[in-house]
């Protein structure tokens, strides 16, 4: 299911995580659950990830992660703001030591001239405060910006735990 090179990402966060005592949780949503199921792949991630979220819907945002309403509705479900909010809100959730959030554009139809796809917004909440990470994915479908993605998110939890 995983390109090599991704397992591989999973098998290192899964490693560094269990190494330092970490628990993660994912929310997810142009991703649609790859960031989970990558680390899932990897024998002895129930020993690091507690939980993993896919909120599609603004609903879901609001309902699972505390979304407050009010942000989706200023800045988008695309957006710096709300990708910050949902790791927030994931870390909180789960009671975990790190989150990280995924939330974009993964096309081929949804973009717009402010928001083409490919537009990801990524959020990482840890220790240190909630960081932000934007891409503008050029690869050429749906699954390709997915997958993409993915390992972006899997690249932000190792930096991490680094």
């Amino acid at each position: 299911m995983f390109p090599p090179d991704l397992l591989s990402l999973a098998e290192d966060v899964v490693a560094r995580a269990r190494a330092r005592g970490v628990m993660i949780a994912t929310a997810e949503s142009c991703t649609g659950g790859l960031v989970a199921a990558a680390l899932t792949s990897v024998a002895g991630s129930s020993a690091v990830l507690e939980q993993g979220v896919v909120t599609y819907s603004n609903a879901a945002k609001t309902r699972l992660l505390d979304v407050p309403s009010a942000l989706l509705e200023a800045h988008g479900a695309v957006s710096r703001p709300v990708a910050e909010s949902m790791a927030a809100g994931a870390r909180s959730r789960a009671g975990v030591d790190v989150a990280v959030s995924v939330t974009g554009i993964a096309g081929p139809g949804g973009g717009s001239a402010d928001k083409p796809v490919g537009l990801v917004h990524f959020g990482l909440a840890g220790l240190e405060g909630v960081r932000h990470v934007e891409r503008h994915f050029a690869e050429p479908d749906r699954q390709a910006i997915r997958m993409a993605a993915t390992r972006q998110a899997l690249e932000m939890l190792l930096d991490a735990l680094s």
